[in-house]
């Protein structure tokens, strides 16, 4: 597997920590934080991994939201794409997740293949644009409820990329 570049937005912590341990299951990756990586950086690897935690009422981490602003002008055809993303499902049900449906939103039309779908079992909420075909568009973690089981989750879902990346 060609070594993956992870790129995250993080305020208090908690996407930053699953993207370390996304980059340590991994073992052959490098990670960004966007509030000092550009998304052009995107182009020098064939593997990518974009999280994000949702604020507010399903709004990306704010360093996010301008990074995902810059993908429009990055050539992403061909590379192979997975997204993560925390969110708290009990008290934002109806938004759970939406910042990984934002950058999902984003990619459409680059060319590029997005990885990593996960299932919806086991997780309470209402709506979230992180859904489509009844699957997640990634790896969904809700550190305030559920945080017991992220680590089980971030193995089992890494083990699923390694299969898909290049």
């Amino acid at each position: 597997m060609e070594k993956v570049g992870i790129f995250f937005g993080s305020s208090t912590g908690n996407a930053e920590g699953a993207a370390e341990k996304i980059k340590d299951a991994l073992g052959n990756a490098e990670l960004f934080n966007v509030s000092d990586a550009d998304a052009s950086k995107m182009a020098e690897f064939e593997n990518l991994i974009i999280g994000t935690s949702t604020w507010g009422v399903g709004d990306l981490q704010d360093d996010m939201e301008g990074f995902v602003g810059g993908i429009a002008g990055v050539e992403l055809k061909g590379k192979k794409v997975a997204l993560f993303g925390l969110g708290d499902q009990a008290t934002y049900g109806d938004t759970f997740c939406d910042g990984v449906g934002t950058i999902f939103e984003a990619l459409q039309g680059k060319g590029c293949d997005v990885v990593g779908f996960t299932s919806t079992d086991g997780y309470d909420f209402v709506e979230s644009k992180a859904v489509d075909g009844g699957d997640f568009m990634g790896l969904i973690l809700d550190e305030d409820n559920q945080g017991e089981l992220s680590d089980g989750r971030i193995s089992a879902w890494v083990e699923k990329i390694k299969g898909e990346f290049k």
